[in-house]
């Protein structure tokens, strides 16, 4: 039986505790050192460079944090360490920075972005992830990410992430009522789900709660959504502020 008293309980910063007006970017090592000052565990993405290097980065481009129009897939870590984020001296850190970093103090979720080969990233992630001693999970939008996780590393915390995917135009009509009901996770078998705050709370999530998995939520921004949610589910990953749970 897997332990997931850490997801539940912890106060859990979104891509580290970085600041609203951007001097502490976000996914950074200072963003997470700074999570660590204040003891919460860590929300982070990865993805893998064109030479196969897991790094900490949200998007599947860098224009929007490093002002260059490239695709992360495209360039090898060599070219990213070149790059800054966004007015700041941070880089775009290595995943075994990250580790070297955190070193168990505080536990991570990390989700995998999905793009290209799943496969490729999730080995090379399990490969960064072989000696480290400190609780982590992972989750993804991609339930193929999640069944390679079922199917390879059956005893690492797995987590399905969903929505709505209201802002998804051109996402395919039945797909999209797939993933927002969470059909695929019969044969995934998450064992937590991490849903859209603007879409909470809902029938489907509300469903999985009752027969005893583990809701979460992305991302409060302030008490009253991060309260909010925890009145119907078990947490809510937070950025921008500085959460407390409303007294009873």
């Amino acid at each position: 039986m897997k332990d997931l008293t850490w997801i539940k309980d912890n106060f859990i910063a979104h891509r580290g505790f970085h600041s609203l007006d951007k001097s502490i970017p976000e996914n950074t090592l200072i963003a997470f050192k700074r999570a660590i000052d204040y003891k919460y565990g860590i929300e982070l993405d990865v993805n893998v460079t064109k030479d196969g290097k897991v790094v900490v980065f949200h998007d599947l481009n860098l224009k929007r944090m490093c002002k260059v129009d490239i695709d992360l897939d495209e360039v090898t870590y060599d070219e990213i360490k070149e790059f800054r984020i966004l007015n700041t001296n941070e880089k775009i850190p290595l995943l075994s920075d990250v580790l070297q970093l955190v070193k168990g103090k505080v536990p991570l979720l990390i989700e995998l972005k999905p793009k290209g080969d799943n496969k490729l990233l999730c080995e090379a992630f399990m490969k960064t992830m072989t000696n480290y001693k400190g609780n982590y999970a992972i989750h993804s939008f991609s339930p193929w990410i999640v069944k390679w996780f079922k199917k390879n590393h059956p005893d690492v915390i797995r987590g399905q992430i969903a929505e709505f995917f209201k802002n998804d135009s051109n996402m395919n009509p039945f797909i999209k009522y797939l993933m927002k009901s969470m059909f695929f996770n019969h044969f995934t078998k998450p064992d937590f789900i991490n849903y859209g705050i603007k879409d909470l709370p809902n029938k489907y999530a509300t469903k999985a709660h009752q027969k005893g998995i583990c809701v979460i939520s992305y991302c409060a921004r302030n008490n009253l959504e991060f309260n909010l949610v925890k009145k119907h589910y078990d947490n809510a990953v937070f950025e921008f502020f500085r959460p407390e749970y409303e007294k009873r």
